[in-house]
């Protein structure tokens, strides 16, 4: 069983008639928000792991300065 244009409409209907236009608005916009924090939230550990590889590549690429063996014990 599909859900129709129809079916989607009856429904959005009853939604507003029980819970009013007010109290959809701010829902659709508290997820609307919710929307964005999750996009922010990505974008930002796209960054950090960009970076994290950044630094690994110039760890690599650092030089050896341990000391040679005459000055061990």
């Amino acid at each position: 069983m599909q859900m129709g244009p129809w079916q989607l409409l009856l429904i959005a209907v009853v939604v507003l008639v029980l819970f009013g236009r007010g109290k959809v608005s701010s829902l659709m916009g508290e997820v609307g928000k919710g929307i964005t924090a999750f996009k922010k939230g990505v974008k930002d550990g796209a960054s950090e792991i960009e970076s994290a590889a950044d630094d690994t590549v110039k760890a690599d690429s650092a030089k050896d300065v341990t000391p040679a063996d005459k000055d061990k014990v």
